[in-house]
């Protein structure tokens, strides 16, 4: 009985010494704390509190009346949502895309830092550098403007070019014919964001040790031996943490460039989830029913980010949490 009033006592002053700690810890970080404050109240304000609109996707819901006159409805709403041929046209295309746009934007953001970390001159360096980043600060306005008049049938370069080989003999439409608006809107996606993503890969190269580099030089490595054994295993976890962070947003595709490179030709693959909303949302006053579509993207989000993450855990790779 005293042995287990012991541990009883033992655990006690355990707690009260963690939590003098923790709070000679918050007191130490007051200042960052401070500096904290305003993000999170920004968090709170405009990610969670609009989360209680979601219950307008478990009802009928009708403008100008109050919370407690609306009808509850429960799931007919979802039930409506993937008994709907177009939701589910709608979800593959967004999948599509979505996982067009991760793999282009990996496989050419990593592929360019590593180029662009070769380079030896720092002058060239920079100004590649700028070059790239600058697309990432145009609107979609311009970048699809951009895009209708590279694959313009008339005037574009890309047929020109085509002609010019004599690959084709007449013009291709490229935005009325649907089994290209896959591959332009993640080639757009590319050009637009390129430059941009390289710069945290770029950032993990520097914090590799030159003296690896060294040493493999002396063994005889060349360049590609170099990247391959040691440029990629030291960006491996940054890798990992990026691509974990990146399957949540598979569901979010795009809008701007889709609903703006989208036409009646290509309507039944040029539609995502978001598209979706705002037809049913603002065009058809259906606000439940594209409620209940948002939902299910950011449903679907939680699963991808939280079942990629177990997965790094189980491969021994970095894992967000």
């Amino acid at each position: 009985m005293e042995a287990k009033q012991d541990k009883i006592e033992s655990k006690g002053l355990k707690v009260k010494a963690n939590r003098k700690n923790f709070s000679k810890r918050l007191w130490k970080q007051r200042e960052l704390i401070l500096l904290s404050i305003p993000f999170v109240i920004y968090i709170l304000v405009f990610n969670y509190a609009p989360l209680a609109g979601w219950v307008i996707a478990f009802q009928n819901y009708r403008p100008g009346f109050s919370f407690f006159e609306q009808e509850w409805v429960g799931l007919a709403n979802f039930r409506l949502l993937f008994a709907d041929p177009a939701f589910l046209r709608v979800i593959r295309n967004t999948l599509a895309m979505g996982i067009i746009n991760l793999s282009l934007g990996f496989f050419f953001s990593i592929g360019f830092a590593v180029l662009l970390n070769e380079v030896r001159s720092r002058h060239v360096k920079k100004v590649v550098q700028t070059v790239s980043y600058l697309p990432h600060f145009l609107s979609w306005i311009i970048v699809t403007g951009i895009i209708l008049d590279v694959l313009s049938p008339e005037t574009g370069i890309i047929n020109q070019l085509l002609m010019s080989f004599n690959l084709i003999d007449r013009p291709i439409n490229f935005l009325s014919d649907p089994k290209y608006f896959w591959w332009i809107v993640g080639f757009s996606n590319v050009w637009k964001s390129t430059g941009w993503g390289s710069i945290i890969y770029l950032s993990a190269m520097a914090a590799i040790n030159d003296e690896l580099y060294e040493a493999a030089e002396m063994d005889g490595a060349n360049r590609i031996r170099k990247i391959w054994h040691i440029t990629l295993p030291g960006i491996k976890p940054t890798i990992f943490i990026l691509l974990l962070i990146n399957i949540g947003g598979v569901l979010n595709a795009g809008f701007e460039v889709q609903y703006l490179l989208g036409n009646g030709l290509v309507q039944e693959v040029s539609q995502t989830i978001d598209i979706f909303v705002l037809k049913y949302g603002i065009s058809l006053n259906n606000y439940s029913f594209a409620t209940a579509a948002g939902i299910f993207n950011s449903f679907v989000s939680i699963i991808l980010i939280t079942s990629g993450n177990k997965l790094a855990k189980l491969a021994g790779e970095e894992s967000l949490f």
